[in-house]
C-alpha cells in the first residue's frame, strides 16, 4: 500500500525522485495521468490498479465512459524509473499541474498524489482536526 507525504524537488528537465518504498509498490514501469478526483494534481498508478480503474471506467454508461476517457487518456503516459529513481513528468503534465521547483508526493493507499508544493499547502488548510473527525464519524468504527 502507498502511504506518507514526501517534498521532492523536480529538476529543469521536469524529473522528480519517488521515495524507494513507494517505488517498490509501483513495480519498474506505471502510469502517470491528470488527476480524475476534482483537483489540479497528478496521478501515479501501478500498472494493476490503471488496469481496475480502466475497467471501472468501462462500467460507466457509454456517454460518461466517453467523457472521462478523453479527459484521462489524452493526459495519460507510460513511465519508468532512471537509474536514480526518478521518473520524467511529461511537459503537458507539469503544466497542467503547474509543477516546477518543489512538490508534494503524497501515497494514497492505491495510487500517488503529485502536487504542485503550494496548491498543496492551500488544499490541506482546509483539513481541520475537527473536519476530518466529522468524516471519521461516518465509519462507525
Amino acid at each position: 500500500m502507498l502511504y506518507g507525504g514526501y517534498n521532492h524537488n523536480i529538476d529543469k528537465k521536469g524529473r522528480i525522485a519517488i521515495p524507494s518504498k513507494l517505488r517498490d509498490e509501483l513495480g519498474s514501469n506505471f502510469m502517470i495521468c491528470r488527476g480524475i478526483y476534482g483537483k489540479r494534481c497528478l496521478c501515479v498508478y501501478s500498472n494493476e490498479q490503471w488496469e481496475k480503474l480502466v475497467e471501472k471506467i468501462g462500467e460507466l454508461p457509454s456517454a460518461k465512459s466517453s467523457v472521462v476517457r478523453r479527459f484521462l487518456y489524452d493526459g495519460a503516459f507510460n513511465v519508468e524509473f532512471d537509474s536514480q529513481g526518478r521518473i520524467l513528468v511529461p511537459a503537458s503534465l507539469r503544466e497542467y499541474a503547474e509543477l516546477e521547483g518543489e512538490a508534494h508526493i503524497i501515497g494514497m493507499v492505491t495510487n500517488l498524489e503529485i502536487w504542485n508544493k503550494e496548491h498543496w499547502a492551500e488544499e490541506n488548510e482546509q483539513y481541520t482536526p475537527e473536519s476530518i473527525a466529522s468524516i471519521v464519524e461516518e465509519l462507525d468504527f
